[in-house]
């Protein structure tokens, strides 16, 4: 039997776009012998190896007994291409509907996410930059620093000398009061 799949069956066709544009045919089938069915009585006629002339000729003779014309089966050929047509609108339509999804949505998450990965590079150039600063300010206190220590330790050790040598003086004038003076 001639499925409505393998009237329009050729090589390398998406097999479930042409399931689905066959089940639109198949539904909006119109009653009665139209080019639908001739199409079929066709296709029944290539698979006993006549050739297309033959096959088209005897299609319109069996046809034409049911009062099908010639200007009645381009009319309903006409239809069943403005069924697919139709098809084709509805199928661009949903594409649109999940490229804005599945694409166009994702794209603008990929650039959000770009644009955040630049600000924090930014934030990351300031905090170092920032970073730099303390780590400069930080050198210049250690050697302020040690300079401070080292003054402080030259001013304890000058008055430590200092007070000694005093000390030493004054208890040298005690002995020599207590020599001199009896």
């Amino acid at each position: 039997m001639v499925t409505t799949k393998s009237l329009f069956a050729a090589k390398g066709l998406d097999e479930r776009s042409l399931e689905f544009l066959s089940n639109a045919i198949e539904k909006n089938n119109l009653p009665g012998f139209d080019y639908f069915e001739f199409k079929r009585a066709v296709m029944a006629l290539e698979q006993m190896d006549l050739d297309e002339a033959t096959c088209f000729k005897s299609a319109f003779a069996t046809a034409a007994t049911v009062g099908l014309t010639k200007e009645k089966l381009v009319e309903t050929a006409g239809y069943y291409r403005n069924v697919l047509l139709k098809e084709k609108e509805q199928f661009d339509k949903a594409l649109e509907s999940q490229n804005a999804t599945k694409v166009t949505s994702r794209e603008q998450e990929i650039k959000r996410l770009r644009d955040q990965i630049e600000r924090h590079k930014a934030e990351i150039t300031r905090l170092q930059d920032e970073m730099a600063g303390y780590l400069n300010q930080i050198d210049q206190a250690e050697t302020s620093v040690k300079q401070e220590a080292e003054k402080l330790e030259k001013t304890k050790s000058a008055f430590e000398q200092t007070h000694q040598s005093v000390l030493l003086q004054i208890e040298k004038d005690v002995e020599r009061m207590h020599k001199h003076l009896g």
